[in-house]
C-alpha cells in the first residue's frame, strides 16, 4: 500500500489507442512469436514523487482462431510520466488495442517553502 502524506492528491488519467495494425498489415496483425509495443505517456503535471499507475485494456480487437495471448503493463514510471507496454506471443493476431490509465500520487504545494 502506498500512503500519501499530503492533502494535495493528484489523479491524472487518459485513454490511448496503442496501435491499429490491421489497417496497414503491421507486425501485431501479421507477425508471429514474441512482439512488444511501447508507448510513452506524459502526465499533465509532475508529481512530487513516484505515483501509483494503473492501466488496463479498454479495447481488445483480435482475430478469431488463434489463442488470445495478451499482456499490458507499465514500465519506467517517473514523476513526469511512464510507458505503457503491450506484449503478445506465438500465433496471436492483434488488430488494435486501446489502453486506459490512471495515476494517483502526491502533488507539490505552491504554498510550501523549503528553506534549507
Amino acid at each position: 500500500m502506498k500512503r500519501v502524506a499530503s492533502h494535495l492528491i493528484g489523479i491524472d488519467q487518459g485513454e490511448l489507442m496503442l496501435f491499429s495494425d490491421y489497417e496497414n498489415d503491421g507486425e501485431m496483425w501479421t507477425g508471429t512469436g514474441e512482439r512488444e509495443r511501447v508507448l510513452p505517456v506524459t502526465f499533465s503535471q509532475a508529481y512530487r514523487n513516484l505515483p501509483v499507475v494503473h492501466c488496463a485494456m479498454s479495447l481488445l480487437d483480435l482475430a478469431t482462431g488463434p489463442s488470445i495471448r495478451a499482456d499490458v503493463g507499465t514500465r519506467d514510471i517517473t514523476e513526469t510520466g511512464f510507458s505503457i507496454v503491450f506484449r503478445t506471443w506465438e500465433d496471436s493476431r492483434v488488430a488494435r488495442i486501446r489502453v486506459a490509465w490512471m495515476a494517483i500520487g502526491e502533488m507539490s504545494d505552491d504554498e510550501e517553502w523549503e528553506l534549507y
